[in-house]
C-alpha cells in the first residue's frame, strides 16, 4: 500500500507560479513511476505530467508543456510539479498518483494509488 499526500496548492494570479509536492513514504518508492492529474468541476480527471521511476523520462499534456515541470527525489520519496505561467484554465484539484511500472503513463487506468488532491485556483 502506498499513501500519497499532496501539498502546495492555493490561490495564485494569472501568470504566477506554484510548486506542488507529493509525499510517498514507501520503501519501494523508487520502483514506481509517478504522475500528476487534475480535475476541474464538471470535468473528467485529466493527465498533466508523469515521470519514470528513475526520473530520466517524463511525459506532459500538450496544455502544460513548456509551463510545467515534473521532478522527483527518490532519496526523499517526493515528487514535485513546478507550475509556471499559470492560466485560469489550470484551476482544478490536482492529484498525485503512483504506478507499479518503470515508464511514465498518461492514462488514469495505469495507476495503482492516488492521493486526496490539492486545490489550485488561478484568478484573472
Amino acid at each position: 500500500q502506498v499513501q500519497l499526500v499532496e501539498s502546495g496548492g492555493g490561490l495564485v494570479q494569472t501568470g504566477g507560479s506554484l510548486r506542488l509536492s507529493c509525499a510517498a513514504p514507501a520503501r519501494s518508492f523508487a520502483f514506481y513511476s509517478m504522475g500528476w492529474f487534475r480535475q476541474a468541476p464538471g470535468k473528467e480527471r485529466e493527465f498533466v505530467a508523469a515521470i519514470s521511476w528513475s526520473g530520466t523520462g517524463a511525459l506532459y499534456a500538450d496544455s502544460v508543456k513548456d509551463r510545467f515541470t515534473i521532478s522527483r527525489d527518490n532519496a526523499k520519496n517526493m515528487v514535485y510539479l513546478q507550475m509556471n505561467s499559470l492560466k485560469s484554465e489550470d484551476t482544478a484539484v490536482y492529484f498525485c498518483a503512483a504506478a507499479r511500472r518503470p515508464v511514465p503513463e498518461a492514462s488514469t487506468m495505469g495507476y495503482d494509488y492516488w492521493g486526496q488532491g490539492t486545490q489550485v485556483t488561478v484568478s484573472s
